[in-house]
């Protein structure tokens, strides 16, 4: 039996499998709300077959969005856009559904990937934004402004409030943002973190803040599945030390933390990547045996075999495709074709089966001629 095929249980919530749909910016909200493709983009994926779809970064106020094109939950507004995506989701899908939550900090106020990806002025359309410091991100970018007690307050409230929303448009979980150098790594990262009152200086400094979002919102939806993605490596000499995530996770898990999701680097703007199959793996695994945790994986993960083997070995407990995903949206029935494994198919699809691969979807009774 295939073991990426085999379910697993995330607080509340249990998946068939054990592929994940990571969170994927599409930058094509329309001021925070969800627009049309939204719908097909989310709707394919949703038919996929994977065991859990989380959907792309939501900012959690305006001024935290990536770009200007980036889904928000700060508003009714944004919610009752999302409500007929998640309606249509439900109505033809059993597949899992969580929402990433966050806030992009010093890395706010930017073009889109295909429009430069560049910080952009408030002269020229843009917002002041915010970070744990007066530091920037680019050698060539404004500085943020350091975030005072007023500030730290209102994001986290923006947080739970966000949490609250996710609950009522009836996602399956919530994960937080702690990665890829937005506001709760900047905290984490000495890199971009060099307050000196009680939340900087040491690692458990750091921590405080992003600790303090967790169980506010954990404490405003206790039984909802609650995990967050971090960054196992800033990718520079002076950055975030693995021990540290280590204890973070920790400390995430005594205040009920489900899941940890993990990737890789964002914060630095002198990172060096090797980028290569499985190259976050080890950050994974790392988390996973120094917490006990379930632990998603990701990282150029394209072939089945290879995520089959991420799993039996023990290197993660689920793997996450994100770009995989985009670039083949039936990856994981080609995965359970490789695997002598079967997926939930909508029956709509179910007279694409392959010849000799009759148990690929599961319940696939029809007639028709």
């Amino acid at each position: 039996m295939s073991k990426l095929f085999s379910p697993i249980k995330l607080g509340q919530v249990t998946l068939d499998n054990r592929i994940v749909i990571a969170p994927m910016c599409q930058y094509s909200a329309n001021n925070g709300n969800a627009t049309d493709w939204h719908m097909i983009h989310l709707g394919q994926m949703a038919l996929s077959g994977a065991g859990l779809l989380i959907i792309e970064a939501t900012a959690v106020e305006p001024i935290g969005r990536i770009t200007h094109g980036c889904l928000g939950l700060w508003s009714d507004e944004n919610e009752a856009a999302l409500k007929p995506v998640m309606a249509a989701i439900r109505k033809y899908s059993s597949m899992p559904v969580m929402i990433q939550l966050a806030h992009a900090g010093r890395k706010a106020s930017s073009a889109r990937p295909w429009e430069g990806g560049q910080l952009i002025a408030i002269k020229d359309g843009g917002w002041q934004v915010e970070g744990p410091s007066a530091v920037a991100h680019g050698s060539s970018e404004s500085d943020p402004l350091a975030m005072d007690a007023a500030a730290l307050a209102r994001v986290k409230q923006a947080f739970v409030d966000a949490a609250l929303r996710s609950v009522r448009l009836g996602f399956d979980g919530i994960e937080l943002h702690g990665a890829h150098g937005y506001l709760l790594h900047q905290f984490l990262s000495p890199v971009s973190n060099k307050r000196t009152d009680e939340y900087g200086g040491s690692a458990e400094n750091r921590m405080r803040y992003p600790l303090e979002v967790f169980e506010a919102v954990r404490k405003a939806v206790p039984q909802t599945t609650l995990g967050i993605r971090i960054s196992g490596t800033d990718w520079v000499d002076d950055g975030q030390p693995m021990q540290a995530n280590i204890d973070f996770g920790n400390k995430l898990k005594a205040l009920g933390c489900d899941f940890i999701h993990v990737s890789t680097g964002g914060v630095a703007a002198a990172q060096q990547i090797p980028v290569g199959p499985k190259f976050q793996v080890p950050f994974a695994t790392q988390i996973k045996q120094g917490t006990g945790l379930p632990t998603i994986a990701v990282g150029l993960i394209t072939d089945p075999k290879e995520a089959e083997q991420i799993i039996a070995d023990g290197e993660a407990d689920m793997v996450g495709l994100a770009r995989g995903m985009l670039y083949d949206p039936r990856w994981p029935w080609h995965a359970a074709a490789e695997l002598g494994a079967s997926v939930d198919a909508a029956p709509q699809y179910w007279r694409s089966q392959p010849r000799g691969l009759s148990t690929l979807f599961r319940d696939t009774k029809f007639g028709g001629r």
